[in-house]
């Protein structure tokens, strides 16, 4: 697929998607079409095992493009289907195999937060601001994005005021887990990914569905699901080669069988 509003790049195992719909990366049915197809298709490549998803111009993303939906015609399904391009996008970087990081700098607005939230992982720098804005902009919607990482009473606040959030903030309350000067902030992205990278990938993706899976049952069924993987995981080729290694004193090479 020929992208319009991304850009793709891949290099030493590493998926860089960089958002580029000016001025603000407002996320219209087509650049959801594009991330879409984009994690759809990373997430099968042998040749990635980390991805980076970062914002171009001053902006990760400023959420719902409301001029597009301003004008959407409500014929029959139309609100079905964007509202399902919409869900998908989230479930496409949270389903992806491979570890995601988001990268911010300046607004994570609306969606465009949610999205961020999607990823495993955050890295921002000072510009960096988040805010669910919806209830200013006749929409409504993040409450359980927002639940998988802040207290209720600070969800409620966010969603019930569309107040701005700093990302110092966010890195105290331990949302975004690295704060980093604006020139440092690719860098330590790609630093990330690459330690990411060199990890099994098979570890990688059952630790990454692990978190996916146990969030919602109970301690006893959670953990039992994580002994089973463990399980399934300790019987591949990656697992013997890790144990060589540690005997032998060595980095793995891992194959990911």
């Amino acid at each position: 697929m020929d992208f319009k509003h991304l850009h793709l790049a891949v290099a030493d195992s590493i998926a860089t998607v960089t958002m580029s719909r000016p001025p603000v990366n407002a996320l219209s049915r087509e650049i959801r079409e594009e991330l879409l197809h984009a994690f759809d298709d990373l997430s099968d490549r042998t040749d990635v095992r980390a991805i980076i998803l970062a914002g171009s111009d001053r902006a990760f993303s400023a959420g719902a493009d409301i001029k597009e939906r301003a004008g959407l015609v409500a014929g029959p399904g139309d609100y079905r289907r964007l509202n399902r391009l919409v869900r998908e996008v989230f479930y496409a970087v949270m389903d992806c195999p491979k570890p995601v990081i988001a990268v911010l700098s300046g607004p994570a607005l609306g969606a465009g937060f949610a999205l961020a939230l999607s990823c495993d992982m955050i890295i921002a720098d000072e510009a960096t601001f988040c805010a669910m804005p919806e209830v200013d902009v006749g929409l409504a919607g993040g409450a359980k994005f927002l639940q998988r990482h802040f207290t209720p009473t600070m969800a409620r606040r966010l969603l019930l005021t569309g107040r701005r959030i700093s990302a110092a903030e966010l890195y105290r309350l331990g949302v975004v887990d690295e704060l980093r000067p604006a020139n440092e902030l690719m860098p330590a992205a790609l630093e990330l990914a690459a330690e990411l990278a060199a990890k099994s990938p098979l570890a990688i993706q059952l630790i990454k569905d692990s978190f996916n899976l146990v969030e919602n049952l109970t301690l006893r069924d959670g953990y039992r699901f994580e002994q089973d993987m463990t399980t399934k995981l300790g019987r591949t080729e990656d697992a013997q080669e890790a144990k060589r290694a540690f005997v032998e004193k060595r980095q793995p090479v891992f194959v990911g069988r």
